[in-house]
């Protein structure tokens, strides 16, 4: 047994770096394992459709303290899920430098209405409805 653990101390002493560096790579692969890239899925409360009934008025919210300063309240909106309007309560989310808010909407087309989410806009895309930049 003693010369059974005199070749491993050897073999310890002598591969070293090897044994090394064959641990850093086990151990980097294994944590890397859990990592995932995947794209961003879409927005759920994206609607291409018209929705034939119209959506009800806005709700009444208590906007609280903003949990850092410079928040930004995104008010909440009514969505189209599951056949019928479902209340999206609104959020405090982080300023981002050169973009405003664009706030979610209904816009109304014939008998239907559109839905259109809310995003970040920069805020040099100041454009009007036809494309056009507003240059008064």
């Amino acid at each position: 047994m003693a010369h059974i653990a005199r070749i491993g101390e050897t073999f310890m002493n002598a591969h070293g770096p090897i044994r090394l560096s064959l641990l850093a790579a086990a151990l980097s692969t294994t944590l890397l394992a859990g990592c995932v890239v995947a794209p961003a899925a879409p927005p759920p409360y994206v609607r291409y459709e018209p929705v034939m009934v119209a959506p009800p008025p806005p709700r009444v919210e208590v906007v609280g303290v903003a949990p850092y300063p410079g928040y930004l309240w995104i008010g909440g909106y009514w969505s189209w899920r599951n056949n019928r309007h479902d209340w999206v309560p609104g959020r405090w989310e982080a300023p981002r430098p050169g973009y405003r808010w664009a706030p979610h909407r209904w816009e109304q087309q014939g008998r239907g209405w559109r839905e259109q989410p809310g995003r970040w806009e920069r805020d040099d895309d100041r454009r009007d409805h036809r494309g056009r930049g507003d240059r008064h």
